[in-house]
């Protein structure tokens, strides 16, 4: 496939970056239409757990079909990079949206250019993974190097506080209440998006075990996503709840940003 050759590989990785950086500014000036920001003028609309099926499934499956056709399918260094990626999606797609309470909407068009995204992060991940990285590279050795531990360390880590973060946001409201409430304890000591900072310790953990630019394009574009989002929900908190003004809490980063 002339997508798995090198020099295209890396004219894509460019143009993802490029756009993930075009992303992140853009998201300051326009709120994403979904959850705590979903406004009606995005357009027409789907349940909301169906939603989030859509969007973040076409990375599982993106990802089996890169791995079952390659010939590293049983190396086992690739098949653990897998293996953390699909743990995360398989419970981001078929466990997470189950688990959401109340009835709420997303706007189809939000679902579109998540699958677009996913579907070519898939091909971004698996590509480089089973196909564009060099023979050799990610052979046993590579379990005992100082980034595959770290990475490992860090992904682990940013994904009990993603779970757990989810957790205290579905737990926030008793059966048939509607009402907004400030997430407190774990994470949300420090940030209002705990579990946005959750997600983004995955994948900056990613990148350090797989110790490649795709991981590194990708735990840029979700930085993109998730800062300007963190930074409208940090907002809109401060406008809903008076107590924010002595907690001085952070957007997604502690004690940073």
């Amino acid at each position: 496939m002339y997508l798995f050759t090198l020099p295209f590989f890396n004219m894509f990785l460019a143009m993802m970056a490029i756009v993930a950086v075009i992303v992140f500014v853009s998201l300051y000036y326009v709120d994403a239409g979904y959850g705590i920001s979903y406004d009606g003028k995005w357009g027409m609309s789907v349940n909301n757990k169906l939603g989030w099926v859509m969007m973040e499934s076409p990375v599982f499956f993106v990802m089996t079909a890169c791995w079952w056709f390659s010939e590293r399918t049983y190396e086992l260094v690739p098949f653990l990079f897998f293996l953390f990626l699909q743990i995360h999606y398989f419970q981001r797609s078929f466990i997470f949206p189950f688990l959401l309470r109340g009835k709420s909407r997303m706007p189809i068009l939000i679902v579109i250019m998540g699958v677009i995204f996913n579907t070519l992060n898939g091909l971004m991940q698996g590509g480089w993974i089973f196909y564009v990285s060099p023979d050799g590279l990610y052979d046993i050795a590579w379990l005992t190097k100082p980034q595959f531990i770290a990475g490992v360390f860090l992904f682990g880590a940013g994904m009990v506080v993603n779970l757990h973060s989810d957790y205290i946001v579905r737990h926030l409201r008793k059966p048939g209440d509607t009402r907004h409430y400030l997430p407190k304890g774990g994470m949300f000591n420090y940030v209002t998006s705990a579990n946005y900072l959750g997600e983004l310790m995955e994948w900056v953990g990613f990148a350090i075990m797989t110790w490649s630019w795709a991981g590194a394009v990708f735990a840029l574009w979700t930085f993109a996503n998730l800062a300007p989002r963190a930074n409208t929900i940090h907002r809109k908190y401060r406008s809903m709840f008076p107590e924010m003004s002595g907690l001085h809490l952070k957007r997604i980063i502690p004690f940073i940003y």
